[in-house]
């Protein structure tokens, strides 16, 4: 083999080794955040579970505070419709999001007739001391149902929170350039006619597709925006902005270039360029012209 081509091997293999821990790192991200969302489909599922099963000690609760043999009878349908309601969510997978959506709304339809037998028999004002003693074992169930929901509850809010970090979206390759009048860059930022801002936003499989407002912040040395006209929210409050671009998004690497007129006399020193998406700050950028 000639020599010359003994370096040029060793790029190529490097490159390739790079690209193949880049690809390795990637896929085990995602992998992540697809365990992640299947683990709070999990969670939703047992958390309806446990609802259905206080609902069911709750019926059993109610049938010891009442003399009533009609209403006793109205309640334990009820009951066995709540508990064949729960049988049949053991029985679903977490990822069969219609049957889960099915269940979800006779849960809802399951918790206002509760709430009508509630009002009932709180009217008919039957309850008594030795009543309250034999439920005092169902009552410390349902205590304890109630802090395994909460727990969940919990835990899925914190799932939520990594998902949605997952999701938000990342700028990068960002670039300033100060321009003539004939689109040549300047030696001197004072020579400026048109301030151009270019960028990529990267892959991200978990962010959802479709149009985004893209806003540029560009900064003079002095901290001021080089303001375009307008304002956007961020962090509970309205920022001015220089420039903004309606882009859509599927989810794929996505470059934009936005332009923006000088207005006004230009200072040497550092700029700094801000990309805002969806309310974060997707990217940021500092630089020098003298």
């Amino acid at each position: 083999m000639k020599k010359y081509l003994v370096p040029l091997l060793a790029v190529v293999i490097l490159a390739l080794l790079g690209g193949v821990a880049y690809l390795s790192v990637n896929l085990s991200e995602q992998k992540q955040v697809n365990e992640d969302m299947q683990e709070l489909a999990r969670l939703d599922k047992q958390e309806m579970e446990n609802e259905y099963e206080r609902f069911t000690l709750q019926y059993s609760e109610m049938k010891t505070k009442i003399n009533n043999d009609s209403i006793i009878a109205q309640l334990t349908e009820e009951q066995m419709k709540t508990q064949k309601l729960l049988e049949e969510l053991k029985q679903t997978k977490a990822n069969d999001a219609r049957e889960i959506t099915r269940l979800k709304k006779e849960l809802a339809t399951v918790r206002a007739v509760l709430r009508d037998y509630v009002i009932q028999i709180d009217s008919l004002n039957r309850q008594n001391e030795r009543l309250r003693a034999e439920n005092t074992h169902v009552k410390e169930e349902l205590a304890q149902r109630n802090t395994q929901i909460a727990g969940l509850s919990s835990e899925k809010a914190s799932l939520s929170e990594k998902v949605a970090i997952a999701a938000q979206l990342d700028a990068t390759n960002i670039q300033l350039l100060a321009l003539k009048k004939n689109n040549k860059p300047v030696k001197k930022i004072k020579d400026c006619k048109t301030m151009q801002v270019s960028f990529t936003i990267t892959r991200n499989v978990t962010a959802a597709n479709g149009n985004r407002t893209v806003y540029v912040r560009i900064q003079n040395p002095g901290g001021n925006t080089l303001n375009g006209g307008g304002t956007f929210a961020y962090e509970n409050r309205n920022l001015q902005y220089t420039m903004k671009k309606s882009i859509e998004y599927t989810g794929e690497e996505t470059s934009s270039t936005l332009y923006w007129p000088v207005t006004q006399m230009l200072e040497a020193g550092d700029y700094r360029v801000s990309i805002f998406v969806d309310g974060n700050m997707i990217g940021s950028r500092t630089f020098s012209f003298n």
